[in-house]
């Protein structure tokens, strides 16, 4: 894929996002932490906090990322930009606002395979990126596109039913554009992209997740409501 910067180019523009907003990245960090303990605290309202800080990122990522930063370099990120805030707004009403996603920790393939998803997204991810050359400020680091889409799929894995294709659908296209670039700017941390997007997809539309386990930490809205 031809793209329209130098590797060079590409890599200043994380130096100047990390730069401007410093230090934004440890507040992002810190959203996902707590997301990651209202999952495992899911009781009356914690799940609509996690879609409310997924609603954040992605908005941030659209807006501040993309269109503030990256469009400087390449036109498209007027439209990926636009793309983010559509699935930011996609999680504030349906995950937030009507709460059609139930998030409840469980022992089988998809959380498994979505706690990987996280750790990676958190912790893998800029270990890879510095031990292949890539030194903070010249690095994207978490709420930029890649790294927020690959905690996403791993969030979403956690749901206790299959997951609408709407909300997959803007996370599984950018798995693909983010596969593409990485391939042709050799950024080896977002090469597993395309296929952690791909599994989880699949994961999340087809294969069943096992039997909720009842216990009195786990309370559903409808359940306390009652």
């Amino acid at each position: 894929m031809q793209l329209p910067f130098t590797v060079d180019e590409f890599m200043s523009i994380f130096a100047m996002y990390n730069v401007s907003v410093w230090p934004a990245q440890f507040v992002l960090f810190a959203l996902a932490l707590v997301a990651l303990l209202c999952f495992y605290r899911n009781v009356f309202h914690t799940r609509q906090v996690v879609f409310a800080i997924l609603s954040f990122l992605w908005a941030w990522t659209g807006m501040v990322y993309h269109i503030w930063f990256f469009s400087l370099i390449n036109p498209f990120a007027y439209i990926f930009g636009a793309l983010f805030v559509v699935q930011s707004l996609i999680f504030l009403y349906f995950g937030v606002l009507r709460d059609n996603v139930i998030l409840i920790p469980r022992l089988d393939l998809r959380t498994t395979f979505g706690l990987l998803l996280v750790f990676y997204a958190l912790i893998v991810y800029p270990v890879i990126g510095f031990a292949t050359g890539r030194i903070y400020p010249r690095s994207p680091t978490f709420g930029t596109p890649c790294p927020t889409t690959i905690f996403t799929f791993g969030i979403l894995l956690f749901s206790v039913k299959r997951v609408p294709f709407y909300f997959l659908l803007i996370p599984l296209l950018w798995s693909l554009i983010g596969f593409s670039a990485a391939i042709s700017l050799g950024i080896v941390e977002d090469i597993g992209l395309l296929v952690f997007g791909v599994v989880s997809t699949t994961l999340l539309t087809i294969m069943k997740p096992a039997p909720i386990q009842k216990s009195n930490q786990y309370i559903n809205s409808d359940e306390k409501s009652n």
